[in-house]
């Protein structure tokens, strides 16, 4: 086999695999997020607080950013999140922007969250031979260093 269909059916099996592995992540993502549904907190606010809670207090900018919404959508957001008591706006030093920041309440909501779909993950995990839950230990590890190069 010549270098060039060496190196296209290596690109091949690299996109191939590159899309079981979206597949799976979203398949994962979206049984898991069925059980958000406890939080009483509907999911584009869920996720604007998880990045205030687990990335630290943001400007509206920041934030909108973080979630790709444009700033006007963001502002409906936080209110609904403020209202709510889940985030505090604080001024910054210069008085002229304002950071928010997610409350205690908001933080708990959110850990409480992470715990029950964690807790359904290894629910499912349980099931699992104990060698392929090695397996799986191992490419959680890889998938962690995917993430750092992305």
């Amino acid at each position: 086999m010549t270098r060039v269909k060496q190196k296209s059916l290596a690109n091949r099996e690299l996109l191939a695999t590159a899309d079981q592995l979206h597949s799976a992540a979203i398949h994962l993502l979206r049984r898991l997020r069925v059980r958000d549904r406890e939080s009483g907190i509907g999911p584009a606010q869920l996720s604007a607080l998880s990045v205030l809670v687990f990335g630290g207090a943001r400007s509206l900018g920041e934030l909108a950013d973080a979630e790709q919404v444009r700033p006007p959508t963001m502002s409906r957001i936080v209110a609904g999140l403020a209202r709510a008591g889940l985030v505090r706006r604080r001024a910054t030093e210069d008085g002229r922007r304002v950071r928010l920041e997610a409350t205690a309440k908001g933080a708990k909501i959110l850990w409480e969250g992470r715990k029950r779909r964690v807790q359904s993950l290894a629910q499912a995990l349980s099931s699992l031979s104990e060698e392929d839950c090695q397996r799986l230990t191992e490419l959680s590890g890889l998938l962690q260093q995917l993430l750092r190069k992305l």
